[in-house]
């Protein structure tokens, strides 16, 4: 008895020394916090939702603010523009324009005009037009050349799902730090995933993901990808709030990897579903204004 009285005091002495234990332990961890509401619908509820916002939609006038930044990503750089004040006009189904300019002095910034498929932007101060198609196929070393009308539209509008479109809802939840109050939070969420079957292949091709928190059931983020299946352009909604009887993001953040472009845009304003006229969708320019083809 002697022995082994000897043999496990010898044994534990090492263990002790490094701060092991031959018993086990315990420790207070956080417990996150569930939402007080938590709601729940079927895959088909919830895209008849998505799909009543977008046909509720017919126009939509916004006054916002734009901080845009650019990351050089090989130079481990950020470049951070000043804020600027926007207007948004946006008609179904592909019309948008974008009009930027300086406040207080309220000088032009630019001016961006698409009808869906090609776009002009006028840049007053460096007395030039740019015009191309609404996809980015290459990334220029201009950061200007870089931005696209999709990139507005996917950010101010939802859309819905199309009858050629395949769909899948799954439920999952994310827990977060809430920042003001120290603790944490589970945020019970739907991804709605919508894809496209390649002709005449059994292949499905991501065409947007869009992922609803499921206390309101409104679409706080979104990842749009191109043809390819690359992701484009990935969309953040934070602070809803009701504009005219609309609920709408109060800001939103815009990610492009392809165009290495962020956009931060402070909604202050929604008019949904005014009367927008053709002529609040042409973009005018003095006529010996240089025009260069970014295609």
């Amino acid at each position: 008895m002697r022995v082994c009285v000897s043999s496990a005091a010898a044994l534990c002495l090492p263990l002790a020394l490094a701060g092991c234990s031959l018993f086990p332990t315990t420790r207070k961890l956080p417990v996150p916090k569930a939402p007080a509401i938590v709601q729940t619908v079927t895959p088909e509820q919830l895209v008849a939702q998505l799909n009543k916002r977008w046909d509720d939609l017919k126009t939509l006038n916004s006054k916002v603010t734009i901080q845009a930044s650019e990351e050089k990503t090989a130079e481990g750089l950020e470049k951070t523009a000043p804020t600027f004040q926007a207007v948004i006009l946006l008609r179904k189904p592909e019309s948008l324009r974008v009009y930027g300019f300086v406040p207080v002095i309220r000088t032009e910034a630019f001016d961006m005009v698409s009808d869906g498929k090609t776009f002009t932007i006028y840049v007053p101060s460096r007395k030039q037009v740019m015009k191309g198609s609404n996809a980015l196929t290459k990334k220029s070393a201009n950061e200007l050349e870089n931005l696209r009308p999709g990139f507005f539209f996917n950010a101010m509008v939802v859309r819905g799902v199309e009858p050629d479109e395949l769909y899948s809802v799954t439920a999952d939840s994310e827990t977060v730090e809430d920042p003001a109050k120290k603790h944490l939070l589970i945020t019970p969420e739907y991804v709605l995933s919508v894809m496209r079957q390649k002709p005449g292949s059994r292949q499905l091709t991501p065409v947007r993901v869009v992922t609803f928190d499921r206390d309101d059931l409104l679409p706080y983020q979104q990842d749009v990808y191109d043809d390819d299946g690359n992701l484009s352009t990935q969309v953040f909604y934070n602070g809803y709030r009701d504009f005219g009887g609309v609920k709408y993001p109060s800001s939103m953040t815009i990610k492009c990897p392809i165009a290495g472009i962020q956009l931060v845009i402070t909604v202050l304003s929604v008019d949904q579903n005014q009367a927008l006229k053709d002529d609040q969708f042409q973009s005018s320019y003095p006529a010996d204004t240089p025009v260069k083809n970014l295609d």
